[in-house]
């Protein structure tokens, strides 16, 4: 439907009028009439009759311009259906590995080898656009942990802050402790809230201020519930001195940390030795019980104030050109006759 959010500024309407009947009336502001030719030419109350036509068009004109620009001002505006928002939601924070080591290459996707980062984001695109409704926030991890992006319903924004993480963006270690902590802290700051935790790395804690046993308890604490996932493969074939030996690249891994920290909290712990293993979180995490909300009804508005801006612009340079562009045919056509004479 179709709204004007200031109906009041029509009142304005009759302000050429009144001010010209102000200036007629005074003959000391008579040059001051001079100053506003659109008062003084243009109002109709100004108009002698027998200007003619001409005179009459330029005054309905200047009247339709002055018009425009008041319902320019009294901002219209296109009121759309009502879209009601996801008034039910998690807050979930992620957690993912910037380590160096998850820079091997020991993943499969289509049957191309990638390494471990690119896995997890090729996975983890998948899920945040699966959380509609739910706010997201991104923590990444090395040496230390850094918020990337705080809880938030823009998941664009959640999944090109993942997408543009790099490997050694904050060093090369793994500060587990350090990204519980933070997830925490920011937690504590939501009081009705599911606060879920997914935990993403390859390795075992190496670095940061807090050891992962006493991030935990502020975990716990805060009724964080944590989902640890362990990334990497079980074995790979590494080429050596006598050829092909097979490898297990997640020797590092420190698995019973992550089972303890998943299981202490209410969590699970996931082993991803393949896309299709991690994407089985988003089984677990639909069925867990959302956060009740008032419900949020929103109804889009599209801006219609150039409309009626334009039309006042054309007509202002249709007024302005419209005198030259007579005097100039005026002129061509007494110089037509002229040369018509002269050959006669």
């Amino acid at each position: 439907m179709f709204e004007v959010q200031w109906p009041w500024i029509f009142l304005l309407l009759p302000l050429p009028w009144l001010v010209g009947k102000f200036f007629s009336k005074n003959s000391k502001l008579e040059g001051a009439r001079l100053k506003a030719p659109f008062l003084s030419k243009h109002s109709l109350s100004q108009q002698p009759i027998a200007d003619g036509k001409k005179s009459i068009y330029k005054s309905i004109t200047a009247w339709l311009i002055w018009l425009c620009l008041l319902a320019s001002a009294s901002q219209p505006v296109w009121v759309g259906d009502p879209i009601t928002l996801p008034a039910e939601g998690r807050d979930i924070m992620l957690a993912v590995d910037l380590s160096g080591s998850m820079e091997m290459d020991d993943m499969v996707i289509n049957q191309q080898r990638v390494n471990r980062l690119d896995m997890t984001k090729y996975v983890l695109k998948d899920f945040i656009q699966r959380r509609l409704g739910d706010r997201l926030g991104l923590i990444l991890f090395a040496d230390t942990a850094y918020l990337q992006t705080p809880l938030t319903r823009d998941l664009n924004t959640v999944a090109q802050m993942l997408d543009e993480s790099i490997i050694g963006l904050v060093g090369d270690k793994t500060a587990i402790g350090d990204a519980i902590g933070l997830a925490a802290k920011r937690f504590s700051q939501k009081e009705n809230s599911n606060k879920i935790l997914i935990l993403l790395t390859d390795g075992q804690n190496t670095s940061g201020n807090l050891q992962p046993s006493e991030a935990l308890q502020l975990a716990k604490s805060e009724g964080i519930k944590i989902y640890t996932i362990g990334v990497g493969a079980d074995e790979m074939l590494v080429k050596g001195f006598f050829g092909y030996q097979k490898r297990n690249p997640s020797a590092d891994l420190d698995e019973s940390t992550l089972n303890q920290i998943a299981q202490e909290t209410g969590g699970l712990y996931f082993r991803a030795r393949d896309a299709q293993e991690l994407s089985k979180i988003y089984a677990e995490l639909d069925k867990l019980e959302p956060v009740s909300e008032e419900a949020i009804q929103l109804r889009p508005q599209t801006s219609l104030f150039y409309w009626p801006l334009t039309i006042a612009f054309i007509l202002t340079v249709l007024l302005s050109i419209t005198p030259m562009l007579l005097q100039f045919t005026s002129q061509l056509g007494g110089k037509f006759l002229t040369k018509s004479q002269g050959v006669k």
